[in-house]
């Protein structure tokens, strides 16, 4: 019988992020330290078996109705087209979040696998810049994979932008326009405390009404209803698409979150900021029936706090940075 995750707020969850690797062929200086990164040993992340069992109980057993694949970089996980079949056999909508500087190798596989649609991240536009964010030459790479994903026939394919004071806000707009032009719906995204320096201050964030005063006055836009994705979504009057905001800092929509999230290593998450994670690897290698399994899930979602309280005295941030994480 499936039964809800439900939290002890009533907020139900039936979104599921998997991170299928913690390994990434960039180095994004707000994700990952330029040196010391440990990687995890291969027998310590998730089979596809496991993580299919995973997602076939909160599937089956919980609600859940869609399902992300993230990383680190998910296209490094090695034969990643086979377990997107098999999680596409689920029925649910399946997408993944990638940086796409291999996807124009891998995206029409991806897409005869059963994946339905792509995030791509790029914070800016200039190639100088872009090394210097991810420590990598690659720009032309993205932009090869995101030609890929569009003739793959991947829809809608979404850009992921991490807005920041004094590195990427002057390209608000020339980003907002590059989604226009290519037929992408961008997302900018509030810089959080994930980053891997520990450095994060408020000042950094690029506020959301920043962000769409911006771009509306350029490219006048309306709001949208909003239901329960994080973004905040405004169409553009032009009838050319939409742009959107995930203000996680200065609104936070965490009474409207329904995700919970799977780390690399069997870790379940209920928050991006959550302090404490359940080790369903254990229960899934210790022999535990799917009914267990399900009601360890069901009880940690229904202890899940109001929310990330970030710049609240008691914020703490999570040990893990965002790369270890997963979107």
């Amino acid at each position: 019988m499936s039964r809800p995750l439900v939290d002890g707020h009533g907020r139900v969850h039936r979104d599921l992020r998997i991170s299928v690797t913690d390994r990434c062929n960039l180095r994004c200086t707000y994700c990952m330290p330029e040196e010391g990164m440990q990687w995890q040993p291969r027998d310590e992340l998730l089979t596809f078996e496991e993580i299919e069992r995973l997602a076939r109980v909160l599937v089956e057993r919980c609600g859940v109705d869609g399902i992300r694949l993230t990383g680190g970089e998910p296209t490094l996980r090695a034969h990643l087209p086979v377990l997107v079949e098999r999680l596409a056999a689920l029925g649910t909508d399946l997408s993944m979040t990638t940086n796409a500087t291999t996807l124009d190798r891998t995206a029409a596989d991806l897409r005869a696998a059963g994946l339905r649609r792509v995030n791509i991240s790029l914070d800016t536009l200039q190639r100088d810049r872009f090394v210097e964010l991810t420590r990598r030459d690659d720009l032309h790479r993205v932009h090869a994979g995101i030609d890929a994903a569009l003739a793959a026939g991947l829809a809608p394919v979404k850009l992921n932008v991490v807005a920041m004071r004094g590195v990427n806000d002057d390209e608000i707009v020339d980003l907002a326009a590059f989604g226009r032009d290519k037929g992408l719906s961008v997302r900018f995204i509030e810089f959080m405390p994930l980053d891997a320096s520990g450095e994060w201050d408020r000042g950094a964030v690029v506020p959301a009404a920043e962000i769409v005063a911006a771009i509306d006055t350029v490219f006048p836009v309306e709001a949208v209803p909003r239901g329960s994705a994080p973004a905040s979504l405004w169409r553009y009057r032009d009838g050319a698409g939409d742009v959107g905001v995930i203000p996680s800092v200065t609104e936070p929509f965490c009474g409207d979150c329904d995700r919970i999230r799977l780390t690399a290593d069997g870790g379940l998450r209920t928050c991006l900021f959550a302090t404490e994670e359940t080790d369903l690897r254990a229960l899934l290698r210790g022999g535990a029936a799917d009914d267990d399994i399900a009601a360890v899930v069901a009880a940690a979602v229904g202890e899940k706090g109001p929310g990330h309280l970030i710049g609240q005295p008691t914020f703490i941030r999570p040990r893990r940075s965002m790369s270890q994480i997963g979107g």
